[in-house]
């Protein structure tokens, strides 16, 4: 059976069981559309309706119920399946984890838990200590929305600002701030470009009073990683977010060119999700631990990085 039809039963079952399309969808982790895209799909699929969706809920239609007790049993195996292969984990975390946060804040970051549990193995990405192993991520983290469950851990919002390399921020100097970006290349970073809050280079120049042709044009980028290899060449400038970049704004290989005060704070934010069975495991619950303190770090480096530059932020 291909993977999308599997994935489109487990929903189904879910839906059906939890009573809701948003039970399920926090059981697996995805939006209550997308649980709801599943099961639509494997409708279109079998050429039948599966569901019925009335004031009590979900409930099979005669098509599917048939069927439905079978549906269960199997994944009720799957799930001791699942159990079985957890207990085998030991001291292994597995992580998914947004890529630039992986890579630009998590990972550098490790070194200091595992000085103090160094028998723990991690898995981030399918990479690290141990290999990727079938079953559910132990803790997800992303970038998004707000999310209010109870098993979400909000880490930190970033604040958005133009970043440069030390020898453009020299160059932008010479100049009259108005013009000083006119001709001047800029880099485009859509990793923020969902967040409502989040200027582009576009409205950012027009709230600063600059001048600038065409401000649209230029190379984009979808990783942060990606647009701080251009802008360390010295090809250009980006707005970015600072959190995951405090280390190399202390250490000057990246410069802030332009006034604290012109920037701005993200809707969005960093957040980790645990799962609840996950958290029975020592060394899970000191992970999160350590994460969040962590995080609490970075979040009052940049109150206090905004305030002491700014005044007023």
């Amino acid at each position: 059976m291909a993977l999308s039809h599997l994935k489109s039963l487990q929903a189904l079952e879910l839906a059906l069981r939890l009573g809701s399309l948003q039970a399920a969808a926090n059981a697996l982790w995805i939006t209550p559309a997308a649980v709801g895209q599943r099961i639509k799909a494997l409708e279109e699929y079998l050429g039948v309706d599966l569901v019925v969706r009335g004031r009590s809920g979900l409930r099979p239609t005669p098509e599917l119920s048939g069927a439905l007790e079978h549906l269960r049993a199997a994944f009720q195996e799957l799930d001791t399946v699942s159990a079985i292969l957890n207990l085998q984990r030991g001291d292994e975390i597995h992580i998914a984890a947004t890529a630039d946060f992986a890579d630009l804040w998590l990972k550098p970051r490790m070194g200091s838990f595992k000085a103090e549990y160094p028998h723990v193995l991690f898995c981030i990405n399918g990479e690290g200590d141990v290999p990727l192993r079938i079953g559910q991520v132990d803790c997800e983290i992303s970038f998004g929305r707000q999310r209010a469950n109870a098993n979400d851990d909000l880490l930190f919002r970033d604040f958005l600002l133009p970043i440069s390399s030390p020898e453009n921020a020299r160059r932008l100097a010479n100049f009259a701030l108005r013009d000083c970006l006119e001709g001047f290349p800029l880099l485009h970073l859509d990793f923020y470009k969902e967040d409502p809050s989040a200027p582009n280079w576009s409205t950012w120049i027009k709230a600063q009073q600059l001048k600038r042709t065409a401000p649209n044009r230029g190379i984009r980028f979808q990783r942060i990683s990606g647009v701080l290899e251009a802008v360390r060449a010295n090809a250009g400038l980006t707005i970015s977010g600072l959190a995951l970049l405090a280390a190399d704004i202390g250490d000057g290989s990246l410069s802030l060119p332009f006034p604290v005060s012109s920037g701005h704070w993200t809707e969005h934010v960093f957040q980790a999700r645990f799962r609840p069975d996950a958290l029975l495991r020592p060394q899970v619950t000191r992970f999160r631990d350590w994460l969040l303190a962590q995080a609490t770090v970075t979040r009052d480096w940049l109150s206090q990085f905004t305030r002491s530059a700014n005044g007023s932020l």
